[in-house]
């Protein structure tokens, strides 16, 4: 095996590292979320707290795979696809730490919520299904990724919708129910906050999903509707 043959094989297995460390990083930003959500409907005090404590292992990910990029664009000085891979993981890996800090905000506001005595709280289901929506999106981008599958990564865009609207649905709700019995405003408030952080996961899936479609055409999909983008995997 010649000199070039084995640098080429080095570089391959680098980039396969780093993919394999988002994934990594990825399927531990889910378990949060989950973990978050359910320690906010059952109110579990301990699975919050796993969560909070928790959120330092995403972060050192982060950290992790930021430097390995780091030491390829430097070592390896990758062009074209390879360029592409390694900064659409820089991204990626951004977002990932973003999600695991709503999974955190998340479950704060479940330890809130749980020390709330006397009141009636508003039903969670409406909570759990706009953070299933939200998680399949999550799902879908890391699979997206994995695969470098651009027509999942579209479907994921487009799920961004649903996100939105559950939590404006959400929200009127929440208007309704602080109208009738202002005694709840507080409440009512701290499940606004998660509800936002669901929005915000949903987001941020759908920015995974993008750099996905990036890195497998070439083209810079942000901030452009979802027909635009189905036309411009199809080229």
């Amino acid at each position: 095996m010649s000199s070039s043959d084995h640098i080429s094989r080095q570089f391959d297995a680098d980039l396969e590292a780093i993919r394999a460390n988002v994934l990594q990083m990825g399927g531990l930003v889910e378990s949060q979320i989950k973990s978050a959500i359910e320690s906010l409907v059952s109110g579990d005090v301990g699975l919050m707290t796993r969560v909070i404590d928790d959120d330092h292992r995403v972060n050192a990910l982060e950290v992790k795979i930021d430097e390995s990029c780091s030491q390829v664009i430097a070592r390896r000085q990758p062009a074209a696809s390879d360029l592409r891979l390694v900064m659409a993981v820089i991204k990626t890996i951004t977002d990932l730490e973003r999600i695991g800090d709503e999974a955190e905000k998340i479950a704060r506001m479940a330890k809130l919520l749980s020390q709330k005595q006397g009141l009636a709280i508003p039903r969670y289901h409406e909570i759990k299904h706009a953070a299933e929506i939200a998680l399949d999106m999550l799902r879908k981008a890391l699979d997206a990724f994995a695969r470098l599958d651009v027509l999942m990564a579209a479907q994921v865009v487009r799920q961004d919708d649903q996100v939105d609207e559950e939590f404006r649905a959400i929200m009127r709700y929440l208007i309704t129910f602080m109208m009738e019995d202002p005694r709840t405003i507080s409440t009512s408030l701290e499940i606004l906050f998660v509800a936002k952080a669901i929005e915000r996961i949903g987001d941020h899936a759908k920015n995974m999903a993008e750099y996905v479609i990036y890195m497998v055409k070439g083209r810079d999909v942000r901030h452009i509707d979802v027909d635009e983008i189905d036309r411009e995997i199809q080229q």
